[in-house]
């Protein structure tokens, strides 16, 4: 049963890189069009995101439940920058993305140390029921305060319900532009993915993190992810490295 539950982890997860590198209405051109992902690691550990509460931008949708979404990535300061990486419940970046450097685990899926729902999947049988991130765990929270968080998978299918989007460029950066009945609009570059030590999908797909986990079977997260031609919410495994963009309550 467990090598059956693995290789339906190795399916879904590669799964979703699959989805997220394929179809799309424009060519892709590696260069100048497609530049290599803007600062893929930290570049000082001691301030690593230069978005800060004082200079991160946040747009009003006039979504229905008010919340505000940043303009940039975290990691980024402009919208088109692909900025940081990130494990799903994990605040730093790194060189590799795989079970063996995850901090909620002890080197596999089987073995999860927080976030659990399931004691098969928990390490001597641990859970906590915990489904959603703790503001210690959200990087969003951890590197920007003030009221900024990780979006959930509903607030994922929020904006994508309440918006308009089109598959485009921004400064030669290609990703969708969701346009809410306001006028205003969010740019969410195509800044693809990580696993293990290679970069996937960049230029080609969008893949964000959710702050919520995949109930039932707690080694996946949800996910948004997009291409040149559609746009959905997924589950993915933990470990796996995607962009976050940050969302916070209306003062």
């Amino acid at each position: 049963m467990k090598n059956f539950f693995k290789l339906l982890a190795l399916v879904a997860m590669m799964a979703g890189l699959a989805f997220a590198a394929c179809d799309r209405d424009e060519p892709v051109d590696p260069t100048p069009d497609n530049p290599t992902p803007v600062n893929p690691e930290d570049p000082d550990p001691v301030n690593p995101d230069p978005v800060t509460p004082e200079t991160a931008g946040w747009v009003d949708l006039g979504l229905p439940s008010g919340l505000l979404w940043a303009e940039c990535n975290l990691g980024a300061t402009k919208p088109e920058e692909y900025g940081n990486y990130y494990a799903w419940g994990e605040t730093v970046t790194k060189e590799v993305y795989d079970w063996s450097t995850y901090k909620y685990c002890n080197g596999g899926l089987y073995q999860l140390t927080k976030y659990c729902d399931r004691s098969e999947y928990g390490y001597n049988g641990f859970t906590d029921n915990l489904t959603t991130l703790q503001p210690s765990d959200d990087v969003a929270t951890q590197k920007l305060g003030n009221g900024a968080r990780m979006p959930t998978e509903t607030e994922w299918n929020e904006l994508r319900d309440n918006t308009t989007s089109e598959w485009t460029t921004e400064n030669g950066v290609y990703g969708r532009r969701f346009t809410a009945a306001n006028g205003k609009s969010l740019f969410l570059p195509a800044a693809g993915s990580r696993l293990v030590s290679e970069f996937h999908g960049a230029g080609e797909s969008g893949v964000y993190w959710s702050s919520s986990l995949f109930a039932g079977y707690p080694f996946c997260a949800w996910y948004f992810v997009f291409n040149g031609s559609r746009q959905t919410v997924l589950t993915l495994d933990r470990l796996c490295g995607l962009s976050v963009r940050p969302v916070r309550s209306a003062r």
